[in-house]
């Protein structure tokens, strides 16, 4: 019989190679997941894995069973959170993964009052930004990713239940003594000129698009994920920068000022589950929470 670990450990040698890898990502031991991966093949009766070299390259039966290994995950997840709401969220579980600026905002005061209501229902919290958030959701990894997305592209999210929650617009950060700093609205090419500081993968890409589209190239000296830090390096003078409103909310904006910027931009702010998770009732009383918290925001 094919069971739910050995299809975990299994995913886990395809995705990084190797059982050593495999053993280090899952927290075990390289012969713990040698031992599974010889009971996972004996229940298949074939092989799944073939070494070459240093590296494990799947069989096309061991293809077959990664494949179809996330929707296995996925919903052997569901049936457990079914099983655990029976008793009317005392016994609830949820997964959530959220961008660090949706962690410091809407997280805190959305699990607060969930534990209110609910003190048996355990949520866990890790960090990681779309689209990296979005694959953890597909693959079974986490049963709420807050993201965020620039722009329509709707497409990207048909297969899962979206629940929106605010739109979060972009504003300038320039230092105290900046030409603009006084300034009631900026034009974007009015920074052409000026050394940038840009935040995340998906915002620094968002940032020059938007400048391209005034005409320009931004300069980009310093690239950092960690928002505090932008804002340290503009508040030294070493640069402007376009932040999400939702990011400077929670940072002390010391030595910098902020700007409305001007064509306006927005990123929508989502709460996404699948499906079959979004009748689990823990996950439906978060994904609640987080919609009024994104309300008081």
């Amino acid at each position: 019989m094919i069971e739910a670990r050995h299809l975990r450990v299994l995913r886990a040698v395809a995705a990084t190679g190797s059982f050593s890898a495999a053993a280090r990502e899952l927290g075990c031991t390289q012969p713990a997941v040698s031992q599974q991966m010889k009971a996972l093949e004996a229940s298949a009766g074939t092989p799944l894995l073939i070494r070459t070299g240093r590296e494990m390259r799947l069989t096309q039966a061991g293809e077959v069973l990664v494949r179809h290994a996330s929707g296995i995950l996925a919903g052997l997840t569901a049936a457990e959170e079914e099983v655990a709401a029976i008793a009317g969220l005392r016994a609830g579980r949820v997964r959530l993964v959220s961008f660090p600026s949706g962690s410091s905002t809407l997280v805190p005061t959305a699990l607060a009052a969930l534990r209110a209501a609910h003190p048996g229902t355990r949520v866990s919290l890790v960090e990681a930004e779309p689209p990296r958030s979005i694959e953890m959701l597909r693959e079974g990894d986490c049963d709420i990713a807050l993201a965020f997305r620039y722009g329509a592209g709707q497409a990207e999210w048909d297969d899962l239940v979206v629940r929106p929650l605010l739109a979060d617009r972009l504003v300038g950060l320039v230092p105290e003594g900046h030409r603009l700093a006084d300034a009631g609205a900026v034009g974007i090419g009015e920074l052409a000129d000026e050394s940038w500081i840009a935040g995340c993968p998906r915002c620094r890409r968002q940032l020059v698009d938007v400048c391209e589209e005034a005409g320009f190239t931004p300069r980009i000296d310093f690239a950092t994920d960690d928002y505090p830090a932008v804002v340290g390096l503009v508040g030294a003078g070493l640069g402007v920068a376009v932040l999400p409103e939702l990011a400077i909310e929670s940072v002390r904006p010391k030595g910098a000022r902020t700007v409305a910027v001007e064509p306006a931009v927005e990123r929508e702010i989502v709460a996404l589950t699948l499906p079959d998770l979004a009748q689990v009732p823990a996950v439906a009383a978060t994904l609640d929470e987080l919609i009024r918290a994104a309300t008081r925001a």
